[in-house]
This record gives structure tokens, sequence and C-alpha cells, in this order.
């Protein structure tokens, strides 16, 4: 019994490893300019990836750079950098904050600097046994340019990792490939037939 509680009882050593994410953003962005909000509706398109450090579990605090590369309504390119920090307010389920700036590159305004902020929450578990950790979600962002066309934007989109939207063509690959020579199927063998027994001189 004593053993038993020993075993129990005693300190584990957990490593908090870092976890990298990545994933691609579709959503809504309301744009304006001479920072008017929400004057015209424009698609939102992106690729967002972070890593976090610090978390040794899904009950962990976590924080981390991340980088973005993004276009609204393709009449520009938006490139940013900043830190995220995470706040395990549901088991698998946390909010992540965001906070950084960018560049912004149109044919009318040419390259203008700008802040940004955006909050996500959804699905983002720790991976025990791999440093990435795949996350799907939904994200809000408030976007300021701090160029000459006193641009804004805010966003709403969701954001889908590109571990899933890739199965389909690991799927399709394996499909194509057919199974390995250690999953081929079997040939069943048909039993010999018996022989017939002789019913002898009639």
């Amino acid at each position: 019994m004593a053993a038993l509680l020993g075993i129990v009882l005693a300190p584990r050593t957990v490593h908090a490893e870092p976890q990298a994410s990545a994933g691609v953003t579709l959503g809504v962005a309301g744009a304006g300019l001479e920072r008017r909000f929400w004057d015209s509706t424009l698609f939102h398109a992106g690729l967002r990836g972070d890593v976090l450090f610090g978390r040794a579990g899904n009950d962990d605090l976590g924080a981390g750079p991340y980088a973005e590369l993004l276009t609204h309504g393709f009449d520009d390119l938006q490139v940013g950098a900043g830190v995220s920090a995470l706040a395990p307010i549901l088991d698998s389920f946390p909010l992540i904050l965001s906070t950084g700036i960018y560049g912004r590159w149109s044919d009318a305004h040419g390259l203008e600097p700008g802040v940004a902020a955006a909050l996500f929450w959804g699905a983002r578990s720790h991976n025990f046994h791999a440093p990435y950790g795949m996350s799907t979600g939904v994200q809000a962002q408030m976007r300021l340019g701090l160029g000459a066309s006193k641009e804004t934007a805010i966003v709403l989109a969701a954001q889908l990792d590109v571990a899933l939207l890739g199965l389909p063509f690991v799927f399709l690959i394996n499909a194509i490939k057919g199974p390995s020579s250690e999953a081929a199927p079997v040939r069943r063998t048909e039993p010999a037939p018996r022989p017939r027994a002789d019913p002898g001189p009639r």
C-alpha cells in the first residue's frame, strides 16, 4: 500500500515544449479609408501561424510570436507579425489574444504601416506527442492603418488548420497509390474437390 501511494504521489516531470500551429483564414472584412468604418465589405483570405511557449497541458497559459499574410478583396497584400497569448478558458477551447504590426501594400497608396489586434476562439488542444497542435475556430480582428490612407478593417473569419485542409489530398493520393504490400488483400483459395467414391460394379 505504501509503495502504491508513493507512485501516485510522486512528483512528475512535465516538459513545456513549444507548440506550433498554422491555419487558413477565410471570411469578410469591413474596410474603410480616412478612418471610416465598414464602408465596403470585402472578401478576406489569409495564412496565419504561431508558436506558443510555456504550455505543458491544456490548462496552461502560453505565449509566443505569430506571423500572417493576407489580402482583402485581392486589392492589397498585408504582411504582419506580433505576439500571441493563450488563456485556457475551456479544456480544449482556449482564447488567444494577439497584437502586432503589419505592412499593407496597394496600388493606390503604396506601402503603409499599421497595427492590429485579434481574438481567436476555438479548438486548440495541447499535443503531448508532437510539436504541432491543430487549431480550428473563429477569429475577429481590428486593423488600423497608420499611413496616408488612414485605412481601417474589421475582420470576421473562420480559421481552418492546414492539416485539416490537406486530409482530402492525402486520401486521394493514398487511393491512387492503392494498398501497400503489407495491406494487400489475401486471395481466397478454393478447397480442392473431394474425390468421388467408387460405386463398384453394377
